[in-house]
């Protein structure tokens, strides 16, 4: 497809679903050189009757489908998945409502302001990358962590102390099984971390 019709363009990506995405993935669903799909995105972003928008570098969203802030945080910093209060705060173990979308990458720590929200990626050992899935959010698949991974993300935060801990945390919603073997991981690759290990033995009393 050497010449994009807008129209055609809008339902393909409707019928597709597809909301947030690099130039590569847009010149690959269309057949087209990227250097072409980087100047219909641009061009079109640029439009007040677009439905395209730029999120940053090389990535845009079409906001006729309008992108969840989950999806819209997956793609910005890769590899990443949705963490910490944020997905504490969506499984409910804690209360408050978290508005800045905070993900675990393993790639330096970064934050980006897109569409007024601020979206924090906090640096993680690549061993400690994991207890995330594929989950269906308000009909989008997105990648976030399990209850007791992001609780123990939460915690290796807060050994670094880079946060106060949360007193308002309903242990009532974790898995003790799951949470004890994620546990014996972390403990057999981050041993030095006597402050994390602390933070994990207060968690346990109550359970």
């Amino acid at each position: 497809m050497s010449k994009l019709s807008l129209n055609l363009v809008e339902r393909r990506l409707s019928v597709m679903g597809l909301t947030v995405f690099t130039i590569d993935d847009f010149s690959k669903v269309f057949k087209i050189k990227p250097s072409t799909a980087r100047a219909f995105l641009s061009r079109n972003s640029k439009k007040e009757s677009s439905y395209f928008s730029k999120l940053k570098r090389g990535i845009y969203a079409f906001n006729l489908n309008s992108p969840t802030k989950f999806e819209i945080a997956n793609k910005l910093y890769k590899p990443s998945y949705v963490s910490f209060e944020t997905a504490l705060s969506y499984y409910g173990v804690i209360p408050e409502i978290v508005y800045e979308i905070t993900s675990a990458t393993t790639k330096q720590t970064k934050a980006f302001n897109v569409q007024n929200s601020i979206f924090n990626y906090l640096k993680i050992k690549k061993i400690l990358f994991f207890g995330y899935q594929s989950k269906r959010i308000q009909g989008r698949t997105v990648l976030i962590a399990d209850k007791e991974k992001a609780l123990l993300d939460y915690l290796y935060l807060l050994s670094l102390k880079k946060r106060p801990f949360n007193e308002r945390i309903d242990l009532k919603k974790i898995d003790t099984q799951k949470l004890g073997y994620y546990v014996r991981y972390y403990k057999e690759n981050i041993k030095k971390n006597k402050a994390f290990i602390n933070l994990v033995k207060k968690i346990y009393k109550p359970l």
